[in-house]
């Protein structure tokens, strides 16, 4: 016989032999769509298995939503969206290939297709209890942004994770193996209509895959935000499935220019008069409509011949691991130097990512629920940075950073936009070298040589110096601190030892001729770990600040400030008036007047101000809920914020899509 014609012979036959498991009698049922039932069955046990299984892991804050019946129904809602798309390619090329002549081909294509789709789906379960412990939601945008950078990212996961990795593959593969066997059996056994009967079922399997693709008879159709039916983003993130997670981020990347247009809609005049009238901008003069925040900023201090500036970025320091902020006693170095200068006690990150960090302090940029503009592709040049506007200064400017500057595509931002010179791992003779690069001992010596150099060229210099050893899997020497944990390679350890090797650069620093002239900021560029049982989880982002260094006096920051203050700050300090598009707040000149933060947590943006805070939701109204910073406590109210903080918010995250979209934000 010929092949096709075998296939059919051995089909006939199957029909004929008893059901032996749903399986099987689905296979018969459904004809040559039995492939497409089947993933769609076994789809939806995998999914709710996982669902379940990480419900009952997380059984403490689910039970606390009071939601568990919901979001088990809306779990599955969601599962049949994802694997709606997935039936969908197979379904649409149904009428080309499934029939009787071509029966081998559409078993072949089918089987594939059935087989990828579930294995994406199993991977991307299993990965999610790990990824859940580090960021506290399933994996997302930081999920793809990661595996840009596979080297670093694999080195981390085989030294900090790997006997999650080894597991989670090994799952991945049994349950794989087993599934591509239970569907090249039932595959093989396929029975073929008519090609009449298979073109009249078609348009009626095309409707029905349709609604629920869509699951809603309403304006929109379905998607992510509509399944945020707690005030736990955690618990939300449970409700749908980590692939259509990742995936719906991917599509969002593609859109990301304009990604604050997931808020609603907001008047583009309104949004340049609300930034504006905040009390340390509203005397400014914006004369130059083509760049709507570039304005001059006269410094605070004068000064006979503008100071250095070195800006110290440490790696996931939040306010988790400072005793005085209500956190852990693992940062010894840092409490005696915070009596040195200026000592920020509210002071919030305004995102979770490293580059979302860099933005804030170096370039005083405000955050979008896109991603950082270090990494967007209109910001690797004419955008402004410190780097930049201090260049055109007479600074000499440069990054030194213990691993591979490559990393989260900096070294392409920093050099394009003001960064003379780039010092990485390839430039150091580190004696310690982890997952991440060399040990912040190794950078700060390396950093150390460097400001010799810098000073002794005898012109001002500003460098940016960017830590990681407290990074997962924390890896540091041996011998240097007495250990907090029990465990070495622990968080709480890790930061000890970041701190000890920041005290210790300080204490060279002092011994220098350039410290006179030489105001240093030392500031987290985000927490460690962002996680809570609040829709934002706003005590995380609470991060140290101190800057010390030439003839700053002691002082205690106690209003509210935000990362994108401290760059209009630090040009006060040196004594540099400058013409700048920044909007942050010159605390040089005012810090005792209430001040309000920007916080970026996934797709929500709060505006915390005072006590209250406003918390915009993409496809939601805006959330009204009260800040109380003493324990950290942020609690979403039953109300509606009122038009003025709707206002405000929405001025601020939609004010920086505009300026990056229009590439408006420029140094010059």
């Amino acid at each position: 016989m010929k092949t096709d014609e075998l296939y059919l012979h051995r089909a006939a036959t199957a029909q004929t032999r008893p059901a032996s498991s749903w399986l099987a009698r689905s296979t018969r049922i459904a004809g040559p769509f039995a492939p497409l039932v089947q993933m769609l069955l076994i789809g939806l046990v995998l999914l709710s298995g996982f669902r379940l299984a990480m419900l009952a892991w997380q059984w403490e804050r689910v039970h606390a939503t009071g939601a568990v019946l919901d979001i088990i129904v809306q779990g599955v809602r969601a599962d049949l969206i994802l694997l709606g798309y997935c039936l969908a390619i197979p379904l649409l090329a149904a009428p080309l290939l499934a029939y009787r002549r071509t029966a081998r081909l559409w078993q072949r294509f089918t089987l594939g297709w059935t087989m990828l789709a579930l294995i994406f789906i199993l991977f991307m379960e299993v990965a999610s209890p790990q990824f859940i412990m580090q960021y506290d939601v399933r994996p997302n945008r930081l999920f793809i942004e990661y595996l840009n950078n596979p080297r670093e990212v694999f080195s981390t996961l085989w030294h900090g994770f790997r006997t999650a990795v080894m597991l989670g593959c090994a799952v991945t593969v049994l349950v794989g193996v087993a599934l591509v066997r239970l569907l090249k059996s039932a595959s093989a056994s396929m029975p073929m209509w008519p090609g009449r009967r298979m073109l009249l079922a078609w348009p009626v399997l095309c409707l029905l895959v349709f609604m629920q693709i869509r699951s809603t008879t309403g304006h929109r159709p379905a998607n992510p935000a509509m399944f945020a039916l707690t005030g736990d983003a955690m618990v939300n993130s449970l409700v749908i499935n980590s692939a259509w997670s990742v995936l719906d981020a991917m599509r969002s990347m593609d859109n990301e220019a304009k990604s604050s247009d997931i808020y609603g809609d907001f008047p583009r005049a309104k949004v340049f008069a609300e930034v504006k009238a905040a009390p340390w901008l509203r005397d400014y003069q914006f004369a130059n409509p083509e760049q709507p925040t570039r304005h001059y900023q006269s410094a605070a201090v004068t000064r006979a011949k503008p100071l250095n500036l070195v800006i110290v970025l440490q790696e996931s320091l939040g306010a988790t691991f400072v005793e005085s902020l209500g956190g852990l006693a693992v940062t010894p170095e840092l409490e005696k130097l915070k009596g040195e200068g200026w000592w920020f006690e509210q002071l919030y990150a305004t995102g979770t990512r490293s580059v979302r960090g860099i933005e804030a302090v170096v370039a005083g940029y405000a955050p979008t629920p896109a991603r950082s503009t270090v990494k967007l592709s209109l910001s690797q040049q004419n955008f402004y940075t410190l780097a930049a506007g201090l260049g055109d200064q007479g600074y000499h400017t440069e990054f030194v950073y213990g691993g591979e500057a490559h990393f989260d595509n900096m070294r392409s931002f920093f050099t394009g936009n003001g960064f003379q010179k780039i010092v990485d791992i390839g430039d150091m003779k580190p004696k310690f070298v982890a997952s991440w690069g060399a040990s912040d001992e190794d950078l700060f010596d390396k950093s150390l040589e460097r400001l010799n150099t810098l000073h002794a060229a005898n012109k001002p210099f500003f460098s940016l110096i960017f830590t990681s050893s407290n990074h997962e899997p924390f890896e540091f020497p041996d011998g240097k601190i007495a250990l907090h944990d029990g465990d070495k390679q622990t968080v709480n350890n890790a930061v000890k030892y970041a701190d000890y090797a920041l005290g210790k650069f300080i204490r060279a620093a002092k011994q220098q001729a350039y410290w006179k002239d030489t105001v240093f900021l030392i500031v987290a560029d985000h927490d460690n770990r962002v996680y809570g049982d609040s829709l934002v989880p706003i005590k995380k982002f609470h991060i140290p600040g101190l800057i010390l260094g030439a003839d700053i006096e002691p002082r205690r920051i106690a209003t509210i400030a935000s990362q994108i203050d401290l760059a209009p700050t630090l040009l006060s300090l040196l004594g540099v008036s400058s013409t700048h598009p920044m909007i942050g707040r010159d605390l040089a000149k005012d810090s005792t007047t209430p001040g309000r933060a920007l916080i970026q947590f996934n797709d929500y943006f709060a505006y915390l101000e005072g006590t209250s805070a406003t918390v915009l939701r993409p496809g939601q109204s805006p959330l009204a809920g009260r800040y109380d910073a003493a324990s950290g406590h942020f609690s979403p109210g039953s109300g509606s914020p009122t038009q003025a903080q709707v206002d405000k918010a929405m001025a601020h995250v939609i004010l920086p899509s505009i300026l990056y979209r229009e590439q408006r934000y420029r140094p010059r």
